[in-house]
């Protein structure tokens, strides 16, 4: 923690509540100031800044607005879990995202089992209902922390390909590629939230009915055959998914001459 008072620029046109913001904001990056960690209260900071009172609160109430710290009723200002964020404009896998992004990603294998297709799984993977597919639990862990849990499915003829693939370090959209030949295309998803349910609240340490963000992602190949179902349930607050769109403009009325 921080105890010298920081250097600022007082003919700055930056206002001085901001560099405040960002010296506390650089502190909890490079984890000066560790996830879940008590901030120093608004007369220390008014001590180490050597600021009014006014100034820390609109420095803490941007650090607030940023999702960077939040305040707990008589408590005092704690600093948040940082979330993780995946783009969600190409197409990657969890690892493949993450781990570009400098996250440490560690997946622990819950289960792999060969079941009856049920109408849902069948129908998404344009199967007869009762064909066997491969059903895979895994929990994803980004820096150590259980973020993710995530069950998939795959066709009998892929899920006896990926039996013996390294799937505690590998993701499966690279095994698919680099293993199995095959050539992913696209895919389709839908996301919302959900109240935590089942093996996910203890793989999460979660409370039950606790919400999660679930994903439902289904892969083609490159010839548009699915290939890939998965339910992805994210913990709350430790993921963020983007996605930047355009606006459509609508084409112009032909103009006769």
């Amino acid at each position: 923690m921080q105890t010298s008072r920081p250097t600022f620029e007082l003919d700055s046109p930056v206002p001085l509540y901001q560099q405040i913001k960002d010296s506390l904001r650089s502190g909890i990056l490079d984890g000066s100031y560790p996830p879940h960690s008590r901030m120093p209260s608004e007369s220390e900071l008014q001590e180490m800044f050597e600021v009014s009172r006014i100034t820390i609160r609109q420095a803490l109430g941007d650090l607030q607005k940023e999702g960077l710290i939040f305040k707990v009723h008589g408590k005092g200002s704690f600093v948040s879990q940082p979330k993780t964020i995946q783009n969600i404009t190409s197409l990657q896998g969890f690892a493949e995202s993450m781990s570009s992004e400098g996250h440490e990603i560690v997946n622990r294998v819950v289960s792999f089992s060969f079941v009856a297709a049920n109408e849902e799984v069948a129908s998404r993977l344009a199967l007869d209902p009762g064909a066997k597919v491969a059903e895979i639990h895994r929990v994803r862990l980004v820096n150590r922390e259980p973020t993710s849990y995530e069950i998939t499915f795959l066709p009998e003829a892929l899920g006896k390909k990926l039996q013996r693939a390294d799937l505690a370090t590998r993701d499966i959209f690279l095994i698919l590629e680099n293993d199995c030949g095959v050539a992913l295309g696209s895919a389709d998803l839908s996301i919302d939230a959900i109240p935590a349910h089942g093996p996910m609240t203890r793989a999460l340490d979660l409370k039950k009915d606790a919400p999660v963000l679930r994903v439902e992602r289904l892969t083609y190949d490159s010839d548009r055959q699915p290939i890939d179902f998965e339910y992805l349930y994210f913990k709350g607050g430790t993921f963020q998914y983007r996605l930047r769109v355009d606006r459509k403009r609508p084409l112009k009325a032909n103009r006769k001459a």
